[in-house]
């Protein structure tokens, strides 16, 4: 990155350097710093190319994502909300990206504990990606997702438990087939199982 800090900033090689700067960081848990880079190249490319919205929503997910790890999520939440309104006007709803930030909103919600908020949004996902088809990877990570708000709402009854298991037990057959019984998101839901049975056995039901 010093190599190219002294061009001039519409340099491209200079914007690219600051991209993967921002990433490196980002993948080392520098989630501050990150951060700094992130919306310093997010600034330079609503100045200079205002009317790049690809770009522009691109740098917006890895601002959201790094408020996100920096425990700012509230930050997080605003930015999610605003991209994904912007990911439906550019793509359409149903579009792979819109269901995408749509999945991340939901995400913060969680995170927040909104959970009303959050399965309602999860199940209107589920409800437009049906055109992407069963297995595609978003339409899996809003159903394990949903189910693991529906677990830690603290309001959860049987019906709500026996629906994450329903949902739980579908998705893990789909994760197998697609990806193999040792993927980590077949173990992941798999764990989610484990924890819904649980929850069951806590709400006096076997």
């Amino acid at each position: 990155w010093k190599t190219y800090v002294g061009r001039p900033e519409t340099d491209e090689v200079r914007i690219c350097g600051m991209g993967i700067l921002g990433s490196a960081l980002s993948q080392s848990a520098q989630s501050e710093e990150a951060l700094k880079v992130v919306e310093a190249n997010l600034a330079l490319t609503r100045r200079y190319w205002p009317n790049d919205e690809e770009g522009i929503l691109i740098l917006q997910v890895n601002a959201a994502n790094c408020y996100s790890m920096c425990g700012r999520e509230d930050e997080a939440l605003q930015l999610r909300r605003n991209t994904h309104a912007k990911d439906r006007a550019l793509y359409g709803a149903k579009h792979e990206n819109a269901i995408q930030s749509g999945n991340c909103l939901a995400e913060s919600l969680h995170t927040l504990r909104r959970y009303a908020e959050a399965k309602e949004l999860l199940r209107k996902m589920l409800r437009l990606s049906q055109p992407l088809g069963p297995d595609h990877d978003q339409r899996l990570r809003a159903r394990e997702q949903l189910s693991r708000v529906i677990l830690e709402d603290p309001d959860a009854s049987r019906a709500d438990a026996r629906e994450a298991v329903t949902i739980l037990e579908d998705t893990i057959q789909r994760r197998r087939r697609v990806f193999g019984r040792r993927h980590p998101q077949t173990l992941q839901c798999e764990k989610a199982l484990a924890d819904a049975h649980d929850l069951l056995a806590r709400l006096g039901e076997t």
